[in-house]
């Protein structure tokens, strides 16, 4: 029986806190109030939040990649007043922003001849990258190899939003835009020439890479083929 009554009493209890919280919270929402229970002996403190108060969440920042109009060169007036100016295909543009992205990602200092590698796999739909994947040279494989040679970057090391070019990517951008110059063809400066101009630094990392996934001097020799072609494009 006292079982009973003591349940039936502890019932009424929160009955009465429940109604308790509701009368104090909408009439004081942004105000802390008192509630008193003489039946537990305590005093609950309320601080009610106002319903357009949201709880911080913390998110980490996502990587973003800044798409340029243009890749850098280290000598804009390498082009002579008589030449026009050769820009670079939208395809060759994104490759290089997913350069910039991947070697943040990898959290390199600076963007490598590896890291534009990895740019123009990532972008996926250009000639150089399909070519790249039909000859089993993949995004993971050259990652894979880009850790082996260059090793992981330390943990709490944060790259700059622009990873600047080490010189030998620099070299390589060079190259594509001066084997463009030469040609004396109108057109843009594609992906197939970023990667023929990454293979030309020998010393590279990019260069290394592709020499142990199988690309050679006759791979090369086809890609040249395709670029002399006035009408190559990076579609």
């Amino acid at each position: 029986m006292a079982a009973a009554n003591f349940l039936s009493q502890l019932s009424t209890t929160n009955l009465v806190l429940r109604s308790d919280f509701r009368r104090l919270f909408h009439a004081h929402p942004l105000q802390p109030q008192i509630l008193n229970n003489s039946w537990l002996g305590t005093k609950l403190w309320l601080q009610p939040q106002p319903n357009n108060v949201r709880t911080p969440v913390s998110k980490l920042r996502p990587f973003v990649a800044i798409v340029s109009f243009s890749l850098p060169t280290a000598d804009p007036e390498r082009v002579s007043s008589g030449q026009k100016v050769p820009k670079w295909s939208s395809k060759a543009i994104k490759s290089f922003a997913m350069a910039e992205l991947e070697a943040r990602k990898l959290k390199y200092p600076n963007t490598g001849t590896e890291s534009l590698l990895m740019g123009v796999l990532i972008e996926g739909t250009s000639p150089a990258s399909k070519y790249l994947r039909a000859n089993g040279i993949t995004l993971l494989k050259v990652r894979d190899e880009a850790l082996k040679a260059l090793g992981k970057a330390d943990l709490y090391f944060f790259s700059p939003e622009h990873p600047p070019l080490t010189e030998e990517a620099q070299r390589a951008l060079d190259w594509a835009v001066d084997r463009k110059l030469n040609s004396g063809h109108d057109g843009e400066i594609t992906t197939t020439h970023l990667l023929l101009g990454i293979w030309a630094e020998a010393e590279s990392p990019g260069h290394k890479i592709l020499a142990a996934l199988g690309f050679d001097a006759e791979k090369a020799k086809e890609l040249e083929a395709l670029i002399s072609n006035p009408k190559f494009t990076d579609d």
